[in-house]
C-alpha cells in the first residue's frame, strides 16, 4: 500500500496511480485547470477505489446536468471494490455517491467524519466548504478547516480555505491575515488571493482591492478561477464608477476569454457584471445600429446580453444551485426571451415540489420568488420585483454563494425602492451599507440624491 502527498495510504500499488492521484489533489485545491489527469490514476489502477472516486468528483465539480451520469460508472467501479478499500476511501466514495443523490447532508456527514479521523485530507476539507456554501451554511464553511488546522499549519492550502471561511463570517482581519500567509507560504494560490479580494471589497478598500489582484493576476492564467478573479477585479471598478475598464475587463477576461464553453461561474460572472453596469446607467451593447462600428469585424448586432442569454438556455432545466438560476432567468428575461422564461419558472415550481428535504425550502420558498422577483426586474415592474425580494432577501443565504455574488439582489432590491420612490426604506439600506463600505462613490452619491428630496 502506497501513500498520497497528503501522508493518506492509498489502496494500489501503482506508483503511475498515485502520481496522477497527487495532481490532481493539487490541480483541485490550487484551482487548476488540468484536474483531468485523475483520468490517468485510473487507467493506470482501474481497482483504485479512491481514484475511481476521484474520477466521479471531476464529472461533479463541472456543474452540468450530465455531471451525475457521467460520474456513475466511476462510483459502480468504485463499490465493486469497496470492501478492498480503507476506511478513508469508503467515507470518501459515500460522500461523493450522497452528492450524486443530491443528498448534501448526508455528504456533508461523511466529509465531517473524515475530518474527524483523516485531518490532512486537505481535497476532502475544500469539498465540504462546497457544500456548505451551496447551502448558505458560514458557520459549518468556517469550522470544518478550523477542525483539521492543527494537522496542517505547514501546508499553504489550509490558510486559503481558512481565510475564505473567516470572510465569509465576517471576520475580515484574520481572514486578510490568513489569506496574506497563505501567499506568502505560495504565491500560486488563486483561492487565497480570491478570499483577500472578498476581504478588501467587503471592507470597501477599492484602490488597495484594485492594487492587490493586479499584483497577482499573473499567476490566473492556468487557473479554473481566471474570470472569477477577473470579476473580483471588475466589481473594484464598477464601485469606483470606471465603467470603461468595466467594459473592458468584461471583454477581454471575463466574457471575452479564449474558453469556448462557459461553465456556470463563468456565465454569472458575466451576468452579474452587465446587472450592475445597467444599475448604473451603462449602454453594454457592443454598439448602436447607426455606428460605424457595425462594419467591425468579429462584432454583429448582438448586445452583450444576446450573448450570454445564447450560452444560457441550454441550462434552465439543471437547477445545480439557486444562485446559478436567479442570474440565468434574469438573462432570458432581459432579451425578451420569454418562453424561456416561461419554461424556466414551471421548471423551478417543479423542482422546489421534489427538492431533496434539505434544500426543499431554500427553492420553494426563497429562490423562487427571488426568480419572481428577477423576472420582474427584468420588466421594469419595479414595486412587483421589490415585493418578491423583500420575501426572499431575509433568508438569501440559502441560494448559495458567496456573500459578494449575493450582494447583487441586495442592489437591486435598493434599486427598486429608489425607483419606487421608497426613499425611507432606500436611505436605511443605503445607511447600512454605507457602515461597511464607506469609501465607495456610487453608495455616497445615492444617499446624497435621497437625502436632497
Amino acid at each position: 500500500m502506497l501513500k498520497d502527498a497528503q501522508g493518506l495510504e492509498v489502496t494500489t500499488d501503482s506508483p503511475e496511480a498515485i502520481a496522477a492521484i497527487n495532481r490532481f489533489i493539487d490541480q483541485i485545491l490550487s484551482m487548476g485547470n488540468n484536474p483531468e489527469v485523475i483520468f490517468k490514476a485510473v487507467e493506470a489502477d482501474t481497482t483504485s477505489v479512491i481514484a475511481n472516486a476521484y474520477a466521479a468528483t471531476l464529472h461533479m465539480l463541472a456543474e452540468t446536468a450530465d455531471g451525475p451520469t457521467q460520474a456513475a460508472p466511476y462510483l459502480k467501479r468504485a463499490y465493486e471494490y469497496c470492501d478492498s478499500a480503507n476506511e478513508r476511501e469508503q467515507l470518501y466514495l459515500h460522500s461523493i455517491n450522497a452528492w450524486v443523490k443530491g443528498d448534501i447532508d448526508q455528504a456533508i456527514a461523511y466529509q465531517e467524519e473524515i475530518a474527524n479521523k483523516y485531518p490532512p485530507d486537505l481535497l476532502n476539507v475544500q469539498l465540504g466548504q462546497k457544500h456548505y456554501l451551496d447551502l448558505g451554511n458560514k458557520q459549518g464553511l468556517l469550522q470544518i478547516v478550523e477542525k483539521v488546522l492543527p494537522a496542517n499549519r505547514d501546508n499553504h492550502y489550509i490558510y486559503g480555505m481558512l481565510a475564505f471561511g473567516l470572510e465569509e463570517n465576517q471576520r475580515y482581519q484574520e481572514a486578510e491575515a490568513a489569506g496574506r500567509k497563505a501567499n506568502e507560504m505560495n504565491r500560486c494560490h488563486p483561492w487565497a488571493h480570491h478570499a483577500i479580494a472578498h476581504v478588501l471589497y467587503s471592507q470597501g478598500r477599492l484602490d488597495e482591492g484594485i492594487a492587490w489582484t493586479e499584483s497577482v493576476c499573473d499567476v490566473w492564467e492556468n487557473s479554473s478561477f481566471y474570470t472569477h478573479n477577473w470579476w473580483h477585479t471588475a466589481l473594484y471598478y464598477v464601485d469606483k464608477e470606471d465603467f470603461i475598464k468595466v467594459l473592458e475587463l468584461y471583454d477581454t477576461r471575463i466574457w471575452g476569454t479564449t474558453a469556448n464553453k462557459k461553465t456556470a461561474l463563468d456565465l454569472i460572472n458575466a451576468i452579474s457584471l452587465l446587472i450592475q453596469l445597467e444599475m448604473a446607467g451603462v449602454d453594454v451593447s457592443y454598439f448602436h445600429e447607426d455606428s460605424d462600428a457595425a462594419d467591425a469585424p468579429g462584432k454583429s448586432i448582438a448586445s452583450r446580453w444576446e450573448e450570454v442569454a445564447n450560452s444560457v438556455t441550454g441550462h434552465i432545466h439543471e437547477h445545480i444551485l439557486g444562485l446559478y438560476d436567479l442570474h440565468y432567468i434574469y438573462a432570458l428575461a432581459r432579451v425578451g426571451r420569454d418562453e424561456w422564461v416561461e419554461q424556466m419558472l414551471k421548471s423551478l415550481q417543479s423542482y422546489a415540489q421534489t427538492a431533496k428535504p434539505c434544500v426543499q425550502k431554500a427553492w420553494s420558498e426563497v429562490i423562487l420568488p427571488a426568480a419572481q422577483g428577477m423576472v420582474a426586474y427584468a420588466k421594469g415592474e419595479w414595486a412587483t420585483a421589490a415585493a418578491f425580494f423583500k420575501l426572499a432577501l431575509p433568508r438569501l443565504h440559502a441560494v448559495g454563494g458567496s456573500d459578494a455574488q449575493r450582494d447583487l439582489f441586495e442592489q437591486i432590491y435598493l434599486d427598486c425602492l429608489i425607483r419606487t420612490k421608497e426613499n425611507e426604506q432606500a436611505r436605511q439600506l443605503l445607511e447600512k451599507r454605507a457602515a461597511v463600505r464607506d469609501h465607495v462613490p456610487s453608495i455616497q452619491r445615492e444617499l446624497a440624491r435621497i437625502s436632497s428630496h
